[in-house]
């Protein structure tokens, strides 16, 4: 263990010196990781977009395939991906190298495995919307398209594993690359797909999976032939059972954290399907969480950046450094939350154009814009707080967090405004909103009465025992 630096605990002088210094690495990877993050949700938007503009029911078809996608597939697996920021993380920062490629093939694996019984779901989705009250019309759409969307599933498992096995060496530059690659691939396949070809929805939903694996392709490429990724490199081999036994007892919690906070918006868009008008209202809350989403991955890739600088400062035993790390993406975090807010309640009157060219989806939109805004500053506190407990392995917590904001405090308000008292639209996300304060509110309050001695003890004492 290197020697500990007189990091907070000095004087004045040197805990602004480290914060400077932190704030300098977490930008270094927060940066980067803004443009890799959107650049990979940006192909569902970019579809979304397109299929706005064969229709209403077309775009509320996908708006519901899109958010029951979410939560019975893409949220699974980013969760259980996720894990690799905690075991990766560390292993590189100790200096256990060999660990990491053993743990993303592990991963692989796993992910894979668990796109079976996710797909088949899928080619069932028609029927399961129908029966859980949805309109038969736009429950027609959504089976049609999530059944297009199956291959895109396997190609995201995949590249989920990828983009953390090099997050966590701190090797963003090559996805900006692929990233961008992937999405100028994308937008033209797309609009020959659904206006050229007339395949309509289905080539939306088909462009998508070409997009991740064209992707994957390219981040292989990089992480076979690369000299950068020759020392964490790991073959196929027995070890790989080993690796998924312990990649899967973070996993699973990791999985449970995420999906715990991104089917509570998901079940509000479906919740929208049973409102008077609902291709109006799931269309616009739809666009709404598409909004947010796309809004998101920005604190996000800040609090993927203080994932890796925690869980590379616990492994090589620097606590005190990884709390600097914290109070760096904090401080960015806070920041693009003013200049976000600011910018889109700037563009409230004319955002909904980019979605719709239906007047009525456009001025509910409007309506909306500074509820979204409140969403968005809960976001920035939220995201970095929660790769902070993916970098120092306490997802459990994260999970009851998450349960306890969501399910016992945000959905309950927002059935309650949306249909007690006849807020509609506006009820549920405002509903949702207030989950997202008490979720920030208690995330705050674990982050800062962790003891970062005793974290990086824990972690360690975890990894040895597994070993």
């Amino acid at each position: 263990m290197e020697e500990e630096e007189p990091l907070l605990h000095g004087g004045e002088v040197a805990a602004r010196e480290v914060f400077v210094d932190e704030l300098k690495k977490v930008s270094y990877i927060a940066a980067p990781m803004v443009v890799v993050t959107v650049s990979q949700i940006l192909p569902r938007v970019v579809s979304m977009m397109m299929v706005g503009h064969l229709g209403e029911l077309a775009l509320s078809g996908v708006a519901v395939a899109t958010s029951l996608a979410n939560v019975t597939g893409l949220s699974p697996l980013c969760g259980m991906a996720s894990a690799l920021e905690t075991i990766c993380g560390q292993a590189f920062g100790a200096q256990q190298y060999e660990k990491l490629g053993l743990y993303s093939n592990a991963s692989i694996v796993c992910l894979l495995l668990v796109c079976l019984p996710l797909s088949l779901l899928w080619i069932f989705m028609e029927k399961l919307l129908i029966f859980i009250g949805q309109d038969p019309s736009i429950s027609h759409e959504a089976g049609h398209y999530a059944i297009w969307l199956i291959p895109a599933l396997f190609g995201y498992a995949i590249l989920q594993a990828l983009i953390r096995y090099l997050q966590t060496q701190s090797l963003i530059v090559p996805m900006v690359w692929s990233s961008i690659a992937a999405l100028f691939f994308h937008i033209p396949v797309c609009w020959a797909l659904v206006f050229k070809a007339n395949v309509g929805t289905a080539g939306a939903a088909l462009s998508i999976g070409l997009c991740y694996w064209f992707n994957v392709i390219l981040l292989l490429l990089y992480v076979n032939y690369s000299s950068t990724c020759k020392r964490t490199r790991a073959p196929f081999d027995k070890n790989i059972l080993s690796g998924m036994r312990e990649f899967s007892s973070f996993a699973v919690p990791s999985a449970v954290m995420v999906c715990l906070e991104w089917w509570s918006f998901e079940i509000m868009v479906l919740l929208s399907g049973l409102l008077p008008n609902p291709q109006l209202e799931t269309s616009v809350l739809s666009l709404c969480l598409m909004i947010a989403s796309l809004h998101y991955f920005i604190p996000y890739s800040v609090g993927a950046a203080a994932s890796t600088r925690v869980s590379n400062e616990l492994g090589a035993g620097r606590p005190e450094r990884a709390r600097a790390s914290v109070y760096a993406a904090g401080f960015l975090s806070i920041a693009e939350a003013i200049v976000a807010c600011t910018f889109l309640l700037s563009l409230s009157n004319i955002v909904g154009y980019a979605f719709s060219n239906e007047k009525e989806v456009v001025d509910y939109l409007r309506e909306l814009i500074p509820f979204i805004c409140l969403l968005l500053a809960m976001d920035c506190i939220q995201a970095v707080l929660s790769g902070v407990a993916r970098g120092c392995g306490w997802q459990h917590l994260g999970a009851y967090v998450n349960l306890g904001a969501y399910y016992l405090v945000g959905l309950p308000a927002a059935v309650t405004l949306g249909f007690v008292f006849h807020w509609r639209g506006k009820g549920l996300w405002l509903g949702l909103n207030m989950g997202s304060i008490v979720q920030s509110t208690l995330l705050c309050l674990v982050t800062c009465s962790t003891n970062w001695r005793d974290r990086h003890q824990w972690l360690d004492n975890e990894f040895s025992r597994a070993q």
